[in-house]
């Protein structure tokens, strides 16, 4: 027996979505396959690893492991909306920059996750970036090199304000 569709409101990357979803479907479900937005990774589906991380109105969440009812009515931000006017993000560039990557499979997650913390708190130190990416795990690069971008978009915002879209 398959379950009810059910009609959900929600604006994703500032765009308003109404969707009629499978109402069993997760976040991560709903962005990739009905809105075909694939940055977020489907990795862990257990709430491990942090490669499905966006923002639902404010805060990191892993996408795997929310329901997409329960983002009706809210606001979700995805790792592409991140550059606007073909300008990347000052945490995009930073991780340029950086070499904060190797695979890229984890990137969007730790993207969003540092998004989070930035918007939250502009100047963390580094114990505390480090607290908080603790839900990002790679496999690939390490957390070195991503930590240092991160820490620099948040030292030095004036090196990256030219290039934020």
């Amino acid at each position: 027996m398959e379950l009810a569709k059910k009609l959900i409101k929600v604006a994703v990357n500032g765009e308003s979505r109404e969707l009629w979803i499978k109402q069993n479907i997760t976040l991560l479900d709903l962005l990739r396959d009905y809105l075909g937005l694939t940055g977020a990774k489907l990795a862990c589906i257990s709430n491990s690893c942090g490669a499905c991380t966006v923002i639902v109105d404010d805060m990191a969440v892993k996408s795997c492991s929310v329901l997409a009812m329960q983002v009706d009515g809210k606001e979700v931000f995805t790792v592409e909306g991140l550059a606007k006017d073909n300008k990347l993000h000052p945490l995009q560039q930073a991780f340029i920059e950086h070499v904060a990557f190797q695979c890229g499979f984890c990137t969007p997650g730790k993207l969003m996750s540092a998004k989070a913390l930035l918007d939250e708190n502009p100047n963390p130190t580094e114990e505390e970036l480090r607290r908080d990416m603790e839900g990002n795990l790679c496999r690939c690069t390490g957390y070195k090199k991503y930590i240092e971008a991160i820490m620099d978009v948040a030292q030095h915002p004036e090196k990256y304000s030219a290039k934020e879209g």
